[in-house]
């Protein structure tokens, strides 16, 4: 408890913030390549096109359609992008 106490005293930082500190800068490449996959022209028009069905979809009180497939599309394009991108940008 004492050790504790002058440690707070002398304003040395806690083992606890220097773990929060270090996990904030890390950042998941998986997520920076699909964002950037996410951008390219296949994944654009897949993504318009799901979110025509979204529209239509949500436009109307009852109906049986869904947007599986339009979902389905778009992770496909998207997935089928970042495979291809992802390992270049892992050390």
């Amino acid at each position: 408890m004492v050790f504790e106490e002058k440690m707070i005293m002398n304003g040395e930082p806690d083992d606890e913030e220097e773990e929060e500190e270090e996990e904030e800068d890390m950042v998941d490449p998986l997520e920076t390549v699909r964002q950037k996959c996410e951008e390219a022209e296949h994944c654009v028009h897949t993504r318009e096109r799901l979110e025509q069905c979204e529209t239509r979809v949500g436009s109307r009180s009852s109906t049986e359609e869904d947007c599986t497939e339009e979902l389905f599309d778009f992770l496909h394009a998207r997935d089928h992008c970042v495979a291809h991108k992802l390992f270049h940008s892992v050390k």
